[in-house]
């Protein structure tokens, strides 16, 4: 095994050999002990002042050169780097996120101290795409209350005209009521979004039928399916026992089957297929709907995100955020598979009951 010098971090790849340590400070140790021995010889006839003003000399040229040397080496790798760190540091302080540490070391490896900078680059990465989220979703958030804040103003005013007939009052007591639905579920959502990001809601597991449980959410839409002419197929096992949180993937499979009824045109098909085996259980949602290209893949499970924006007015791009955060705090996963024009898939995988 090499005598090296064993760095925590497994990034590192520069090793620091500790024989070359040691045997560059046994030859220090020899060249001074050589020096010394050489001044005693030519001096030692001389009176013996002498000598020790020529060893109190060498060996102070000798500390003076060892200092300036560990000077140099401390400067150039601790001090300037760190003092490069202060300055960043400082310059995020003060609000700036586009700041960046280049690195030291031109031949491409990593010691410590460029782990810290490339972790320093992360980090400013990081809380830059953060408060670019942040201020995306103010502004999302405050466009999508302000929409039906403004249909509820501007019919709330209209029922106020004293000649407004009953059937035109009755229909913006509906668009009204109707807004405030759209509101209350928003509202709803961003409560629920921000309690699983917060993690202020912990999962309640028990042990239920999973295939029952998608029967019921499939016949709620029941309704939807007809009146929009959709065709709505499932294949299930008979029974698959599950131990999860009912309420919390009740909110999954109703934002699947939404999202799938919302992007599926009129004559269109929807699937619910349910697999299983020993470990894993899986829920799919398959449509026919327009599909989604590889940005909207991309960016398909952020907050108020919606690629087809012709459909912006039948949600508002929550619903897909927190099945993803729901399913993720229950210990599973979900994906997607789309492609434009040929219908889109969401798979959800759980583990299955012991």
């Amino acid at each position: 095994m090499k005598n090296n010098i064993r760095i925590p971090d497994p990034r590192v790849n520069v090793k620091y050999p500790g024989w070359l340590i040691l045997l560059l400070m046994l030859l220090l140790t020899l060249c001074l002990a050589g020096g010394q021995t050489v001044i005693m010889n030519l001096l030692a006839p001389a009176a013996t002042i002498l000598v020790v003003y020529a060893l109190i000399a060498y060996w102070g040229f000798v500390i003076i050169g060892i200092n300036l040397f560990i000077i140099a080496v401390l400067r150039h790798r601790v001090l300037l780097p760190m003092q490069k760190m202060s300055n960043a540091a400082r310059r995020v302080a003060e609000g700036d996120l586009t700041v960046r540490i280049d690195p030291i070391r031109k031949d491409g490896k990593k010691d410590l101290m460029e782990l810290m900078f490339d972790d320093f680059n992360s980090m400013v990465r990081e809380l830059g795409g953060i408060e670019m989220l942040t201020s995306d979703f103010v502004s999302n958030v405050s466009h999508e209350i302000k929409t039906p804040l403004t249909v509820i103003q501007g019919y709330a005013e209209a029922l106020l005209e004293e000649e407004l007939g009953e059937a035109q009052r009755r229909e913006y007591t509906a668009t009204i009521v109707e807004a405030v639905g759209k509101l209350n579920i928003l509202v709803t959502n961003i409560l629920k979004l921000s309690k699983l990001e917060n993690q202020t809601i912990l999962p309640a597991f028990e042990e239920f039928d999973l295939c029952a449980q998608l029967t019921e959410c499939a016949l709620g839409f029941e309704e939807l399916f007809e009146s929009k002419e959709i065709t709505f197929s499932a294949h299930m096992d008979g029974c698959a026992t599950i131990r999860s949180d009912k309420q919390m993937l009740e909110i999954v499979w109703n934002n699947l089957l939404s999202n799938a009824l919302k992007f599926t045109e009129p004559g269109g098909s929807i699937t619910l297929t349910q697999t299983s085996d020993d470990k894993t259980l899986s829920v799919a949602v398959s449509d026919t709907g327009c599909g989604m290209d590889e940005a909207t893949l991309h960016h398909i499970f952020d907050k108020f995100y919606q690629g087809d924006t012709s459909h912006s007015q039948e949600g508002n791009g929550l619903g897909l955020t927190l099945a993803v955060r729901v399913v993720k705090l229950l210990g599973g996963e979900i994906s997607v598979t789309s492609s434009p024009g040929e219908g889109s898939a969401f798979t959800v995988r759980l583990k299955a009951a012991p």
